[in-house]
């Protein structure tokens, strides 16, 4: 299938006008979801959809087109329809900078030391069903459980008019808990997830799922009758699952490149000093430190190969996230970032693995030394940023930090201000690592599987709390 499917793609290009660029893209998911509530089998869901997406540039002009119907026919006529949409935008805009390619060949497959189809749905099910029982059974204030496990596996297949001929094969999964405990009137929640690239092997790599469990409702039990904060400026010790949200959320997409061409608050500031000499940010394909990361991506789906980037070196701002067409109306190297999540899709710059690099401090360091503050782990229910790097966030789990040690947990807590001013105020760097938010997705227009974190930090920022 794998050998036809290129023949015939480049068959296609051989025959299409000739323009900037043809893309090809045959991509055919496979996806299982498995959720327990309260003790009850919820859902069993197996879908399969496949595809292909072909884009041909005229100009500065994109035209795209998509069919799931994969015969010689409507391959062609998704072609001539692309064609056509680009030649008829043409005139928008006639001009435009040259792309630039690193084209990927070959045969790619991320790794998986349990592989997900060697697992029995029997096997899924009951792994679900004994979370939630442990759950449920740990304290008699819980009284609600949720948990769920996804698989999604995606083989794709990219040829281009640049050189790209290329075949992946790609496998994310994860695993969530959910608890409400309540107590009287009270109700609090608590939550666990983990999610990986690779088999049921990576994806329980930092949490087994009876630790989850435990974690979800220690969360939510912890919450109850807790107090909440005063509101003010605080010196704050952030978990890794904050720091990622930091970097993806409020960094992040400000230095997507088709975001600083719409005038994100980054736009001119390559060389600038945005952050304290502490911190170094990266976006990365393929993290040395987790090669299960959720976010890893081994070819871009313009076929181009992806590349680790230094946003932030030490405080400086060295890099925008490029796909081809960007890199080349910038005047630099392709950092591979464009994503699409289906057939359907085109391409957009989307991150990948995006987190601080250690440091030199410890966490116990970081505590020990701070009169006054809040440690701080984990996203709540609610948050926003915006291209101005403004954001807000409500936090899972937050504890007092008074006179060096941690001690009581809070509840209520939210954080805010402005990304680089944060990290302009971050004196304490971690010498951990930690990628913890794989469980979640970007949403930028369609979403893509991503992850984040990087060690500890200590820094100042806003607490909202009670007034």
């Amino acid at each position: 299938m794998d050998q036809y499917l290129k023949e015939l793609f480049e068959e296609m290009i051989g025959v299409a006008p000739r323009t900037g660029a043809v893309q090809i893209r045959y991509h055919r998911r496979q996806m299982r979801n498995v959720r327990i509530e309260n003790g009850v089998l919820k859902t069993v869901s197996s879908s399969l959809v496949a595809g292909a997406g072909i884009r041909v540039r005229n100009g500065g002009i994109w035209g795209f087109s998509c069919t799931s119907k994969i015969s010689k026919d409507s391959l062609f006529q998704a072609l001539k329809d692309a064609t056509d949409a680009a030649h008829s935008g043409s005139t928008l805009k006639a001009s435009s900078a040259n792309l630039v390619v690193f084209p990927v060949r070959g045969t790619l497959s991320v790794r998986e030391t349990t592989p997900v189809n060697t697992v029995s749905l029997e096997e899924k099910i009951n792994l679900v069903r004994q979370a939630d029982s442990i759950a449920r059974n740990l304290n008699p204030k819980i009284v609600s459980s949720a948990v769920s496990y996804l698989e999604m596996m995606d083989d794709k297949i990219i040829v281009t008019s640049y050189g790209s001929s290329v075949s992946v094969h790609d496998v994310k999964i994860e695993f969530r808990v959910n608890v409400v405990a309540a107590d009287g009137n009270e109700m609090e929640y608590g939550t666990a997830s983990v999610g990986a690239t690779g088999g049921l092997g990576e994806l329980f790599r930092q949490m087994k799922p009876d630790e989850m469990s435990e974690h979800a409702v220690k969360s939510a039990i912890d919450k109850l009758g807790a107090e909440m904060p005063s509101a003010g400026i605080y010196t704050v010790v952030l978990h890794p699952s904050l720091v990622g949200i930091l970097a993806h959320e409020a960094i992040g997409h400000t230095v997507e490149a088709d975001m600083v061409l719409s005038g994100s608050v980054v736009r001119g500031r390559i060389g600038e000093k945005l952050a304290s000499d502490k911190i170094t940010l990266v976006d990365d394909p393929l993290p040395s430190r987790d090669y299960a990361a959720a976010g890893v991506l081994l070819v871009d789906d313009e076929g181009n190969k992806p590349e680790k980037t230094t946003i932030i070196d030490c405080g400086v701002l060295k890099s925008y996230l490029h796909d081809a067409e960007t890199a080349g109306i910038f005047g630099v190297h392709n950092t591979g970032n464009a994503r699409a999540y289906t057939y359907e899709d085109e391409p957009l710059i989307r991150m990948r693995n995006t987190y601080v690099e250690p440091g030199k401090d410890s966490l116990e360091e970081m505590i020990s030394s701070t009169r006054e503050g809040f440690y701080l782990e984990g996203l709540g229910m609610s948050g926003q940023a915006d291209a101005n790097a403004e954001f807000m966030f409500g936090i899972q789990q937050a504890w007092k930090i008074e006179n060096g040690r941690r001690t009581k947990p809070m509840k209520g807590v939210t954080i805010s201000g402005q990304a680089f001013e944060v990290l302009s105020s971050a004196d304490m760097v971690g010498t951990d690592f930690l990628l913890p938010t794989g469980a979640g997705y970007c949403g930028k227009h369609q979403p893509a599987k991503v992850d984040g974190g990087g060690p500890h930090i200590r820094c100042r920022m806003k607490i909202g709390g009670a007034l």
